[in-house]
Order: structure tokens, then C-alpha cells, then sequence
């Protein structure tokens, strides 16, 4: 790096990490609030409150990292401006093209960090949070409704090669991933009724298995009926035969990561597990659109980085005294405030009209981006 490059990058990391902090902080202290009406129920101290918010921090980072780099670009090349450090690096020889490409080769470590927290520890400590809090108030994850949650299984049956379907049942789950109060109902390619599985508790068993626990088995088989005897209504048609275990291995694609979707939403899942969820959806012909959206946003959200950078470098430019820095500053903070309703509302927008998942994830960073370059070719010019 030369030599402005390595005196800029250090203003701005430095005010980058005090931001970053300060920003944490205030999220900490928010969310200890409203996790404080939880204090009390079960084993759920204040001990296990801050435990969890804390274990929620690196994914307060994940979300803060872009505006903190806008704000702190801001206020560094504010500070310049009002000092008169950057009107002497242009004096010097300092393009506009070059200064653009010294802030965003001084950004690559921002997105590096940033990917590095949203792909492994923010899912990680999530779930961990989670779990803290579940295991604190003795109480299981189950979706919004009563019965539980509703997950559909295709897979090969082994003798005969022929698609079987299962739609399985887990009323409840463990934040140590085991279930309990499952049902499983099996279906052959033709979607009649073979089987009826219910268990009391499962625990899975890599690769590919999950055993239950206090399972019983009715098995559905059709009865022949006689061509020579007329058709009668009331005769039956199947014929069922109960057997109970006290243990079964059941071959499943099911894994505990897509059951874990429960514990955290997509927006802070992995870029791995989401999409293993909708491969796993897919196969299953379900839709994927959420998903998608979650996913897409994951890939590209570290981007935003330098999107947030380009957006500041016009600041340097704008010749005003020091007394005008903190405006730049508030109206930083206004710029990545709305860059993150606008990333979050054309989730939604593109989640209920269908949108491609590509395009609805890179909607937002793209009109910031044509506006931060549109604002440095304008103060490049004036």
C-alpha cells in the first residue's frame, strides 16, 4: 500500500472499530431490556439474559459492519476535508478514480471480516443462544401450530427402487436436536397409505438415520377382493397389523440443519445450510422463495461494504469547515439506516410478488451504488 493509502486506512479502521463497539453496545443494552421480561420464568436468571444477548453479538456485528464503514469514512473524510488533508492529497496528484480504488482495496478486509461472522460464528452462536435460553426456561422449539411442526421426506425405498413419501410429524424439538412426539406417515409412489409410524422420542444418527424410541408401527396392506363376489361397501378394503418396538433406525434425508431452521431464522443461517434447506425443499417440490431471498442476501450483503465506501468518498470532497462534521455524520447514519429498511423491505416486496431472488437481494445495493457514483461524478465536477 502507499504511504496516503496506509494513513487512510488507519483513521479509518480505528473509527471504524469505535463505531462498530458503540454500536454493539447500544443493541446490547436494548436487547437485555426486552429479554429482561423473560428473567424469572423457570431456571431463566439475569446470569442466562446477558449470556444470551451476548451470544447474539457477532450477528449485531454482521448487521452493523456496513454502517459503521459508511459512518466511519464519513467522519474520517470529513475530519480531511476540514482540515484541508484531502484537497492536498488532490493537490498532489490524488484522481478521483485512484482515491476510489485505495477505498475500496482498503474495504476488502471489512468484507472478508464480514463474510467470515454471517457464514460461521453468527449462525453458530445463534443457535447456542438459543439453546441457552431453552434449556434455561425447560421449554422446546415447536412452529405455529399445535399439532408441530410439518416436514415432507421423499426418498428411494431399498427393495423395490420406488419413491416413498413421508410427511413427518415432530411435535416437539430439543434444543439439543433430539425430537420427541413424532408421527410419520408413509406413502408409496401412487400416495396410498402404507404405514403410520409413531415414536416417543428420535435422536439422529449420521449418516442418514434417526432413531426412535417407544415406536409403534401399523402397517396398511390391501385386502384382494374377489371379482366373482359383488362390490360391498361396508366390506374392508385394508387390512392393518400393529407391531410395537422399543427401538427403530429410520433411514431419513431429514438432518438436525433443517430442523435447526426452527432456532434460527434464514436471515441468520449459514450460506450452507440454507442451501441444503432448499435443496432439501426442492426435492421435495416445495417453495423455496424465502429461502432464495435469505440466500442471495447472504452472498451478497458483505458487498455492501464497498457499496457503504463509495457512498462516503464524496464527503471528501464537499469543502466545510469542522463545525459541519457532525452533520456529516448524522447524515451518514440517516444513509445506512435507509439502506437497511430498503434491503429488508425489498425482501418482503420480492418474497410476495415473486421476485427472481438475484435481483431482489442486489435491488438495493445497486441504487446506492449508481447514487454514490452518480454524487462523486457530481462533486468531481463542482
Amino acid at each position: 500500500m502507499r504511504i496516503y493509502e496506509k494513513y487512510l486506512a488507519r483513521q479509518i479502521y480505528v473509527a471504524f472499530v469505535f463505531i462498530l463497539f458503540a454500536f454493539s453496545g447500544l443493541f446490547f443494552f436494548f436487547d437485555l431490556i426486552s429479554e429482561l421480561n423473560t428473567v424469572g420464568h423457570g431456571n431463566y436468571k439475569f446470569g442466562y439474559a446477558v449470556l444470551r444477548v451476548a451470544l447474539q453479538t457477532p450477528s449485531r456485528f454482521y448487521e452493523i459492519i456496513p454502517v459503521a464503514a459508511l459512518i466511519s469514512a464519513i467522519y474520517v473524510f470529513a475530519q480531511m476535508a476540514a482540515s484541508s488533508e484531502f484537497t492536498i492529497f488532490r493537490v498532489s496528484g490524488l484522481a478521483t478514480g485512484r482515491a476510489l480504488r485505495s477505498l475500496l482495496k482498503i474495504g476488502i478486509p471489512m468484507v472478508i471480516v464480514t463474510y467470515l461472522i454471517g457464514e460461521f460464528v453468527g449462525p453458530y452462536a445463534d443457535q447456542l443462544s438459543e439453546r441457552v435460553r431453552l434449556q434455561a426456561l425447560g421449554a422446546s422449539v415447536s412452529s405455529d401450530f399445535q399439532s408441530g411442526v410439518w416436514v415432507k421426506d421423499t426418498l428411494t425405498a431399498r427393495d423395490n427402487g420406488e419413491p416413498v413419501t413421508r410427511f413427518v410429524n415432530v411435535g416437539k424439538l430439543a434444543p439439543d436436536s433430539t425430537i420427541s412426539d413424532v408421527r410419520i406417515y408413509e406413502f408409496d409412489s401412487n400416495f396410498h397409505l402404507q404405514d403410520v409410524r409413531v415414536a416417543q422420542t428420535g435422536r439422529y444418527q449420521p449418516p442418514g438415520h434417526w432413531l426412535l424410541t417407544g415406536v409403534t408401527d401399523t402397517k396398511l396392506s390391501p385386502i384382494p377382493q374377489s371379482s366373482a363376489q359383488p362390490a360391498d361397501a361396508l366390506s374392508p378394503v385394508y387390512r392393518s397389523q400393529q407391531i410395537t418396538r422399543p427401538e427403530y433406525s429410520l433411514r431419513s434425508d431429514l438432518t438436525p440443519q433443517i430442523l435447526s431452521v426452527l432456532l434460527v431464522s434464514p436471515e441468520r443461517m449459514s450460506i450452507v445450510n440454507l442451501f441444503r434447506y432448499i435443496q432439501h425443499l426442492r426435492e421435495n417440490q416445495q417453495n423455496t422463495q424465502v429461502y432464495d431471498i435469505a440466500l442471495w442476501r447472504k452472498v451478497l450483503y458483505p458487498f455492501a461494504v464497498f457499496v457503504m465506501l463509495v457512498l462516503s468518498l464524496p464527503f471528501a470532497y464537499l469543502h466545510t469547515r469542522a463545525g459541519v462534521v457532525g452533520v456529516k455524520v448524522f447524515g451518514g447514519i440517516m444513509l445506512g439506516m435507509s439502506f437497511q429498511l430498503l434491503n429488508t423491505l425489498f425482501s418482503h416486496i420480492g418474497t410476495l410478488n415473486t421476485w427472481p431472488a438475484p435481483l431482489t437481494a442486489a435491488t438495493p445495493g445497486l441504487i446506492y451504488l449508481g447514487l454514490g457514483l452518480f454524487a462523486l461524478k457530481w462533486v468531481d465536477r463542482h
